[in-house]
């Protein structure tokens, strides 16, 4: 089963869509982070949790 790391972006009310996408496709691009979870809370910000799997080297013994 992988195993992944995640972080939590808030963004806040004023942010259009289109900046919000602008900054989740910039951190899935330079960060290799997906969405996990995205929650738009009832002021209008949203809450999203993002996931990246890690990736364990596994070390050679010769």
């Amino acid at each position: 089963m992988p195993e992944y790391e995640f972080t939590d972006v808030y963004v806040p009310r004023g942010i259009t869509r289109t900046d919000t996408t602008r900054l989740l496709t910039d951190h899935a691009e330079y960060g290799h982070w997906e969405l996990d979870r995205l929650v738009r809370l009832p002021d209008g910000s949203r809450r999203v949790r993002l996931r990246r799997r890690i990736i364990r080297q596994l070390r050679a013994t010769w």
